[in-house]
């Protein structure tokens, strides 16, 4: 029998953003189901110490991720694990506020394991927290206190991932590296819509401010390192409107992504 893997206590996620806000506006958006679904992934939270939370990546049983509040202390620090006992991932938000209206948020997250495959999945976290912090200080700035639907629609592409992001953009009719501050607007065959500003960018991202299909936020990105790589067009979009455009345009969004999925393996 293999020796079963222990977590690298060594090793652990450490990132930081600063973002407008009193502690309890900032706190109201990581710490709460609505305020996270704004910004990550959809998510329902127990607003207390040994609270339930469920993020959802997507509609299937097994893209359900439980865990519990470990630690609840409003409005400064909330740690999100998997349980007494339980061996997993878990996430530390610590926020500081600063003079100036704004706050530091920052995160830790611990409990990888050892091995090249979680060396790859530290990796694509890191990228990932990344694009997801930058989202953050975006709701915070444009849409505090308010409450978007999210849309998550991605499909496994054949890499590598410059190829990848070249097919995705082109697809949607945009420029695979516009500039900050740049207004872009999907065109082409059975694209749904999506426009707005620039807000920024990576090689392999575009992160918006959107106005159409509805007032929010939303990137489009290529991720991963290998033959595989995982394509993205995901929204926040606010109020009424916003959740009737992500109902109405998801499905759309996830046959366009799947025209060009690599084949299984």
């Amino acid at each position: 029998m293999s020796e079963r893997p222990t977590p690298d206590d060594r090793r652990a996620i450490e990132l930081e953003i600063e973002v407008p806000g009193t502690p309890e506006t900032v706190w109201e958006a990581i710490a709460t189901g609505p305020g996270i679904t704004s910004w990550y992934v959809p998510h329902r939270i127990e607003e207390h110490k040994g609270g339930d939370a469920i993020a959802s990546f997507g509609p299937d049983p097994e893209m359900q991720a439980r865990g519990r509040v470990a630690a609840w202390e409003p409005p400064r620090r909330i740690v999100i694990d998997g349980g007494e006992g339980a061996d997993g991932l878990a996430f530390e938000w610590i926020i500081e506020a600063r003079d100036r209206g704004t706050c530091v948020v920052r995160l830790v997250n611990s409990g990888f394991l050892v091995g090249e495959e979680w060396d790859d999945y530290y990796d694509g976290m890191t990228e990932g927290w990344a694009i997801f912090l930058t989202h953050l200080r975006l709701h915070l700035e444009h849409f505090a206190c308010d409450h978007a639907t999210a849309s998550l629609p991605m499909a496994s592409w054949a890499g590598p991932r410059d190829d990848a992001w070249t097919r995705l953009t082109a697809r949607l009719g945009l420029d695979a590296h516009p500039t900050v501050g740049s207004t872009v607007r999907t065109t082409g065959d059975d694209v749904p819509p999506l426009a707005g500003t620039v807000a920024e960018t990576t090689p392999h991202r575009i992160s918006l401010v959107v106005d159409e299909p509805a007032r929010g936020t939303a990137f489009i990105a290529a991720e991963g390192r290998g033959e595989h790589v995982e394509v993205s067009v995901w929204s926040y979009l606010y109020g009424e409107d916003g959740a009737a455009a992500a109902e109405r345009d998801e499905p759309r969004w996830r046959a366009l992504l799947a025209e060009g999925a690599a084949p299984p393996t």
